[in-house]
Formats: structure tokens, sequence, C-alpha cells
């Protein structure tokens, strides 16, 4: 914090406030307005991305005076094979959102080399515009786990494994996609332009069904216009053509509308013998069923509010499950980690959902100033986690950890008021 008053130098990103930032990563993108959108809008009426940010605010600090706080640290350990423990391991992961190249011209190499500048694990998506080999690159010796959607072909697996991915987060929320009005009333969805399927067509088995050679290079356009490609896809333009069957193909699986079941998570875990984590979890009792068939780990998350319109706050969800003691004796244990999305947007909401029991955040953001902005953003949610925590009188998050009655009071705030 000092770096900034001693440079006299505002953020380069423009602010280091939340809404702030949203609203200037609206300015950027007017150009492209229906990917801000794509990215910012969620489901129906948006009232669960509403109540995954109040449920934030039903929650306040109670401070502890005169406590020697001065030597502070956010270290954290999760689960065998997820962390080493070392002084670099913080409580916060980049999130596993698709599609980057809508906001940046190297879309996921860009978030995924700040992610190693700064020191926390870069969870890559099944929807990236760039292949699991160019993340894993400009990713060098940073930590980064695979996002897989359900349908998966082994062979994607097996260069996940080959990429240094040391984790692999199974999304169980998007068996069919959400109703997005955002999207529905630009008719927008960038895989049916080929735009986001990348992961797919540098894979060799997968065009190898599309009778085509993989495409490790592949570049999408920037910034995407889809009435432009469609305009050259009527004038009869070979390689549009072989785009949009390719998205429309790729589509086809990805969100297939086939409903899985547990059953069926033998056959991720047979080809995945690393850390699998299930993501999209918000009831007690599909955490716990997810412990019993031999998970390492879940992310309760609601997608960012992006699937179900009127759905359980994450925090909410979070609060239930951390209570129930299975949950929290596999957790100390050393068995089953606990990770956190939907809501957060500030470094203290970092420390409320440690308290309530998470032991690590995901985060996302992109639009502006590309990788410094992506640097600046997560420095800043750290060092404000860091001084909330101070402030509160503590010194590392081990003391906090699932003592939400111990540093927090619950207050009467209504979760889906605008």
């Amino acid at each position: 914090m000092n770096v900034v008053y001693d440079s006299r130098r505002p953020s380069s990103i423009g602010s280091y406030d939340a809404e702030k930032l949203e609203a200037k990563a609206r300015e950027v993108t007017m150009s492209n307005h229906s990917a801000f959108l794509y990215v910012f809008g969620s489901a129906g009426s948006c009232s669960t991305d509403r109540a995954n940010k109040k449920a934030f605010e039903k929650w306040s600090f109670i401070p502890k005076m005169l406590v020697d706080a001065s030597d502070r640290t956010l270290e954290v350990v999760l689960v065998r094979r997820l962390y080493s423990v070392s002084p670099t391991s913080r409580p916060l992961l980049l999130a596993p959102i698709g599609v980057h190249g809508l906001l940046n011209k190297d879309g996921e190499v860009t978030t995924s080399r700040a992610a190693a500048k700064v020191g926390v694990p870069f969870i890559t998506s099944t929807a990236s515009t760039r292949s699991l080999e160019d993340v894993a690159e400009a990713n060098g010796d940073g930590q980064r786990w695979y996002q897989l959607y359900w349908y998966v072909l082994i062979n994607i697996v097996r260069r996940a494994k080959k990429g240094g991915y040391t984790a692999c987060i199974v999304t169980l929320d998007t068996m069919c996609m959400g109703w997005r009005p955002y999207d529905l009333d630009k008719a927008y969805l960038p895989f049916k332009h080929g735009i986001g399927i990348q992961v797919g067509t540098s894979d060799p088995a997968f065009m190898s069904t599309q009778d085509l050679e993989a495409r490790p290079d592949e570049r999408i356009p920037f910034p995407f216009d889809p009435a432009e490609l469609d305009a050259k896809r009527a004038r009869g333009d070979e390689h549009e053509i072989q785009m949009q069957m390719l998205g429309k193909n790729w589509s086809r699986q990805i969100h297939s509308g086939l409903f899985r079941t547990w059953e069926e998570l033998a056959f991720v875990r047979k080809h995945w013998e690393g850390p699998l984590i299930l993501k999209g979890i918000l009831s007690v009792d599909d955490a716990v069923k997810a412990m019993e068939v031999g998970c390492d780990g879940i992310v309760v998350s609601n997608h960012g509010g992006r699937q179900i319109d009127g759905s359980i706050p994450s925090l909410v969800a979070l609060e239930k499950i951390t209570a129930d003691p299975r949950v929290q004796t596999a957790q100390v244990e050393g068995k089953f980690t606990v990770l956190f999305d939907s809501g957060i947007r500030r470094g203290s909401d970092v420390v409320k959902a440690i308290a309530l029991g998470a032991q690590a955040v995901l985060l996302y953001g992109l639009a502006i100033s590309g990788e410094q902005g992506v640097e600046e953003v997560v420095r800043g949610i750290l060092c404000e986690a860091e001084i909330t925590l101070g402030l509160c009188g503590y010194s590392n998050l081990s003391q906090i950890w699932g003592k939400k009655d111990k540093i927090m009071e619950k207050m009467d705030i209504g979760l889906y008021s605008p």
C-alpha cells in the first residue's frame, strides 16, 4: 500500500474499487459491448448475482484491539498434492473463466502469465481461446489446474497431465446453458463462431473426428465481431464456414444437454489420477457425496449467478456446508478442500469467506490493462485481505479459518434487493 502512496501515482488500472473497475471494463469494451455483456451478464433477472454480493454485506467484522499483528502472512495449505507449503501460497486462485480472447488479443496466455508473476494458481477453462500448451508455456513455473466440462476426450486429459496441470476441476452446473437474456437478446454465443473452442481445435483426437488436422497455433480474431464473421460465411469463406461448423460440433459435446450422474464420475476418476475437484456444489448432501466418491475437494459455486436465476447465494451455501461435522473433520485432517467462488470483489470478502470455512477463493478479471491489470487487481485484493486480517487482530489465516462466530457478526440485510 505504501508503494502506491510513495509513488504519488494512482493505479494504472484507474481504481482499486471493484465497482469502478467493472464500470471501466464496460467503458473500454464499449465498441464490443456484447462481449462485455457476455462476460458480466447473469441468468434471468440477475437476482443470483446480486444476492452473491449482498451475502457478504450480512457479515460484519468484530476487531480485537491491542493484539500484535505486526507480522502477517496469507499462507495457506490445501488438501494433499494441491499446494506445497511455502510462503508464496495464497488464498486465491484465478478462476476458470472461458473465452478470455473476447477481452484481450492474447487471451488466457496473458492471464496465466500474470498469475505466475503474482504467485497464484491459474485454472485453464475448457472454453479457452488458446491451447492447453500455450497456456502452460506462458505460466512457466507457476501452478496451473485444468477445468473440465463433463464431456472429455481422454486425449485432452493426457495433454493436461503432460502440460503440468496438477489438479482437475470438473464443472457440474453446466449440463445445459443457463437462461441469459443479455446473450439471447443479441443471439451472442462465441462458441458458435469457433471462439473459445481452441482446446478442441488443438486436440488431434477431436479434430480427427472432424477429418481435420489439429491446429495447435490457432489464433482467434480480435476483437470478435460476429456480424463480420457471418458476412464472411455468407460470401463463401471456407475458413469461416469450417470454424462455425467446428464451433457447432464442439458446442454439441460441451453443452450437450445430457445430464450426468454420480456414478459416471468413475470415468473421470479413472483417467485422472491427480487431485479431483467438483465445481458447482451448493448443498451439504452433495458436498458429503463428493467426499464419499473419493473427490479431493469442491468449489462452492453458483457459477457467478450465470446458470440459475434465484439460486442460493454461494456464501450462504458455504456457511451450511462447512458447518457439517463430516466436512469439517475431512478439512482438518487434510483429506478434503473447500474452495469458493461467486461474489468475491475485494480483499475483505476473501477474509469473510475464509472465516466461513473456505480454504481459498476464485477470482476473475482481464478487461483492463492486460497482464499488468490482472497483476494489479490480484495484488490489490491480497493486500486488502492482509490489512483486514491485521486490523481485525490476527496475523495468519489459520487463526480465523472456520471461526465465523468469533470474528464476525451476522446482520439482518435483505439479499435480493437491487
